[in-house]
This record gives structure tokens, sequence and C-alpha cells, in this order.
């Protein structure tokens, strides 16, 4: 399995100051942590993370980090959070945490579908709760995605964590058999919405009508 290369560089000056000339200067910073090291203040350039987000090997999101610690053996590592600017859309800060190869480990890993569905082709909607699910397995395992044929779903139909069929050595840990896609019949919200403003309309006019009837009975009683 063929594993990403990125280059990183220690970081000396912390603070906001110094990520903001990091910035400036095309880098972001981080920190490396993990395994049997220290967290280490790092730097990667904003380029070269971009181009292996956008490297269709990058799926199993696994990286060997060169530089990072100081010396030039690379370090089997995985994205554990990268910080993104919500208005400019701009990376702020990123950390990498070291990982051993021969050791099992928890990743999201994303659910894709194959097929189409009957009940789709019959005008049914397909919902897909969960585009994520959660695996335990070696690294070099790690699936690049979890994949789900819903050809025979009709409208009704769901698929559980529990009817999965995965790879010899991936679990997928979970307490309760949650749905993770179904196909359900279409909405018909306008429609109901429209007898409900009719009842609510008829109901106005026979309260309505009955009020001018009592008032007429009022006034009659109290000519009397």
């Amino acid at each position: 399995m063929e594993i990403i290369k990125l280059n990183a560089k220690p970081r000396q000056e912390t603070g906001k100051g110094a990520a903001r000339s990091l910035r400036r200067a095309g880098r972001i910073p981080g920190v490396l942590y993990g395994g049997d090291i220290e967290t280490k203040p790092l730097s990667v350039g904003i380029q070269e993370l971009e181009r292996m987000f956008n490297n269709p090997k990058f799926t199993r999101g696994l990286i060997n980090l060169v530089g990072g610690d100081g010396g030039n053996k690379p370090r089997t590592v995985m994205i554990k959070e990268c910080q993104q600017d919500p208005v400019k859309d701009h990376y702020l800060h990123i950390d990498f945490y070291e990982i051993k190869m021969d050791q099992k480990l928890a990743t999201m890993v994303p659910v894709t579908t194959t097929g189409t569905s009957k009940g789709v082709e019959e005008g049914g909607i397909l919902q897909i709760i969960r585009r994520e699910l959660e695996v335990y397995c070696l690294p070099a395992n790690i699936p690049e995605q979890i994949e789900i044929d819903i050809s025979e779903l009709d409208v009704g139909d769901s698929v559980h964590v529990s009817e999965l069929q995965v790879a010899e050595g991936v679990e997928i840990p979970y307490e309760a058999d949650f749905t993770i896609l179904t196909v359900v019949s279409p909405k018909m919200e306008e429609p109901e919405e429209e007898v409900v403003e009719e009842e609510a309309l008829e109901e106005g006019e026979e309260g309505a009508e009955g009020a001018e009837g009592e008032e007429s009975e009022s006034s009659e009683e109290s000519g009397e």
C-alpha cells in the first residue's frame, strides 16, 4: 500500500504572531504527537498540503511525515484535526498523530452506494443517514470506502450496520443496530397543508355562523 509523503519543518516560535507570519509565508502551523515522541511543533507548506488532499491515493488518510521531528526518518501519521477559517476557508492549524502499522486503530471511512434502487425508480427517495462509519483495524487494512449495493432496495427498505459485509480483519464496532440508509416514499406536504387550511377555514365559517345564530337568539330573548 502506497502512503503519501508530506514534508514538514520543526517550528521554534509559537503564539498568534508567529502563526500569522507562517501563513503569510505560505505555511501553516501544526503539531506532531503520539507514539513514542513528545509533542513537537512544526509547519507544513499550504500548497503541498492541498496537493496531498487532492491526490486520489490519499483515500486511506495515511501520511509519511518527513522532517516534523527534526530528523529525516519518515513517521507514519494521520491527521487528527485540521482547523480552517469558517469565513475565508483558509487553513489555520493541523494536528498529526503518529500511528504504528502493527497496532489496530479506529478511524472513519466514507459510505458509498452502487446501483439504482428499485424504490427510487418508482419515485422513492434514498436517504443516507450515516455518510461515514467507524472501522477498527490495522492501518494497512483501512478500506477506502464502505460500498453498499442498493439495487434491490424497495420503498420502505433499509440497510442496518449488522448487514454489512467487510473485509477480513476489519471491524465495525457498534452497540445498537443502527440504520445506515433507507428508501422512503415522497412526502406530500403541500396537499396536507392545503387540507388543514381548508378544514380550518370551514371550522371558522361554522363558528361564525354559530355565533351569529346565538346573537340573534339573544336579541330575540332580550326583546321579549
